[in-house]
């Protein structure tokens, strides 16, 4: 390497680490404690590289990222931070860093970024939208507790090569948390590559799926919706990824020891892929962060169609105590609405219950003779007859699946006549993927018509 790196970090110890190294690979250093000290050197013209800690004695390294940026315009500045939670990767993307490493960081790593950095001086201040993502449409919004730990498992599993099993319901950001990871990662520079049960169907879609990858990132979506030939195939792939191996991870909608136990699922595919579990919270686990994340929506809102809004006192309340079945992506869908549609500035409470409706409760219905009888009491009602029938013995292997079809296809044909067969419609009142739905429809032979909606 050839350049002068200036490198700020109130540990004496990293200080003395990275001057050692980066002498070692020919650079000139200087090392500071002191935030004052560093903006010095920049403001001289000092330093081609700047490795700088967040949390100092005499300042933030990210509040003085801008300056940085304002005087030397150019300057790869590479932050490293015992802080380390997405939402520091985060901001130091918003404020122009170059890269972000937390602590305790890899020094063999920190040293190729820092080569990069080097050779991109003078061009570009930070990486390239291709190879960190902008971070515009992450759903990863929250102060609340279970989100600080969520971000805080990211920052942990995000450089390393381990695959990673995120599970969550439908609408929760399971997708965008796969490419947060990938975005923030050594591997960002590379490929991104989603795939379904569709791009393994014949024997030569993993050689297709590999040669796309290129050694980036993998993304396995529902792996619990993928046959088991098609299982044993991403078993092989993975014992065998050829030159470029990519990183693993994986997406489940649904509690994974079911499939297990009923051999819907490999067990080998599964450990391969639980190196490490994230599991992604629902919307009513974490319900203080709604009124945060309806503002975000709604701050994106403005931007599409520069006017902005905000909600009434009685809104947010609406907000606040809404189930939301369909979690983040619901909400989302909901605040877009209100954004495009509210009449003035502060959206009403009758504006936020056209959208949402009266969310009537799934019971009590009507279940035969017995009209208050709840829904969750009718099918196990129906589900222990179904148990009793086969007398001392078990039903066949494989129950979770047919039960779930008995239920999912009738709530899908219903949602699908109610919207009049939109099927983006009826993705957003399901509260599912748009992907997801056209699956559903494809595998439970459904019958899309288009004809006047019922509501």
């Amino acid at each position: 390497m050839d350049g002068t790196v200036l490198v700020a970090d109130d540990d004496r110890t990293i200080r003395t680490v990275l001057t050692q190294a980066l002498t070692r690979a020919g650079c000139k250093v200087h090392a500071t404690s002191s935030l004052t000290t560093l903006m010095r050197w920049v403001a001289e013209g000092r330093g081609d590289v700047v490795i700088s800690d967040v949390m100092m004695p005499d300042g933030n390294g990210l509040e003085m990222l801008p300056k940085i940026q304002q005087d030397r315009p150019g300057l790869p500045v590479i932050i490293i931070s015992a802080q380390n939670t997405i939402m520091t990767a985060i901001k130091a993307t918003e404020v122009g860093a170059y890269d972000y490493l937390p602590k305790p960081f890899d020094l063999p790593d920190l040293m190729k970024r820092t080569a990069r950095a080097l050779e991109t001086r003078g061009t570009s201040s930070k990486a390239s939208p291709d190879e960190r993502g902008s971070g515009d449409d992450l759903p990863l919004v929250g102060k609340t507790p279970v989100m600080q730990e969520l971000y805080s498992l990211i920052a942990r599993v995000m450089n390393t090569d381990i695959p990673v099993l995120i599970t969550g319901e439908s609408g929760t950001g399971k997708t965008a948390i796969a490419r947060t990871i990938h975005d923030f990662s050594d591997r960002r520079t590379l490929p991104f590559i989603a795939v379904t049960t569709a791009d393994l169907q014949d024997i030569e879609g993993p050689a297709r799926v590999l040669a796309r990858v290129k050694g980036g990132t993998l993304l396995i979506e529902e792996i619990a919706d993928i046959d088991l030939e098609a299982q044993a195939r991403l078993v092989r792939m993975m014992d065998s990824p050829g030159e470029h191996v990519p990183r693993f991870l994986a997406t489940s909608l649904v509690d994974l020891s079911s499939r297990l136990e009923s051999g819907a699922l490999r067990q080998d595919l599964y450990y391969r892929l639980d190196g490490a579990a994230l599991n992604v919270p629902a919307l009513r686990e974490r319900v203080d962060d709604i009124e945060l994340l309806a503002a975000h929506f709604l701050s994106k809102s403005e931007f599409e169609n520069s006017a902005p809004r905000k909600l009434g006192a009685d809104a947010r309340k609406i907000v606040h105590d809404y189930t939301w079945p369909g979690n983040v992506r619901q909400l989302e869908n909901a605040m877009r609405r209100l954004g495009l549609n509210a009449r003035t500035d502060e959206i009403t409470r009758s504006e936020i219950e056209a959208v949402l409706g009266n969310q009537p409760d799934l019971e009590p219905v009507l279940t035969g003779g017995n009209s208050t009888e709840k829904l969750s009491a009718s099918v196990e009602r129906h589900l222990r007859r179904y148990f009793d029938l086969h007398g001392g013995s078990l039903p066949p292997a494989g129950i979770y699946a047919r039960i779930l079809r008995e239920f999912e296809q009738p709530l899908i044909e219903i949602s699908l006549e109610a919207t009049g067969g939109n099927q983006a419609k009826c993705a957003d009142l399901l509260g599912i993927n748009r992907n997801t739905l056209r699956k559903k429809i494809t595998d439970l032979d459904i019958r899309v018509t288009r004809r006047r909606k019922l509501m």
